[in-house]
């Protein structure tokens, strides 16, 4: 169980470094083309979306690695669920049907929130 859970948590840890870390650094305007959901907020929240999407990724690679609890990992994971069922409502109330990536992260999340659980 733990080398699946380090797969699916890596994977999952990578794409929550590379899409908070966006949300942190860039402008609106670099972020319109593949986030077009940024209009419709205050960067203010773009930034702390993106900020919180760098501490779960930590979360859900640190606690296992130094060994000292399990619990953060399952809260990261179970955090990033709660995230992507808030990204795909957005997603919907915007219009925007193409949620397949929400989808995708939102099942990472709870597979990798399962492992954490019994590993």
């Amino acid at each position: 169980m733990s080398v699946a859970y380090w797969i699916v948590a890596g994977l999952l840890a990578l794409f929550y470094l590379y899409a908070g870390g966006l949300k942190v650094v860039r402008s609106r305007e670099r972020l319109r083309p593949m986030m077009a959901w940024v209009d419709g907020m205050p960067m203010a929240a773009v930034r702390a979306i993106g900020a919180v999407e760098l501490l779960g990724a930590l979360g859900l690679v640190l606690p296992r690695l130094t060994g000292v609890a399990t619990w953060p990992a399952v809260a990261a994971a179970s955090g990033f669920v709660v995230l992507q069922v808030g990204a795909i409502r957005v997603h919907l109330k915007m219009g925007d049907r193409q949620v397949a990536l929400n989808v995708t992260a939102l099942l990472a999340a709870a597979v990798t929130g399962w492992l954490a659980a019994v590993s």
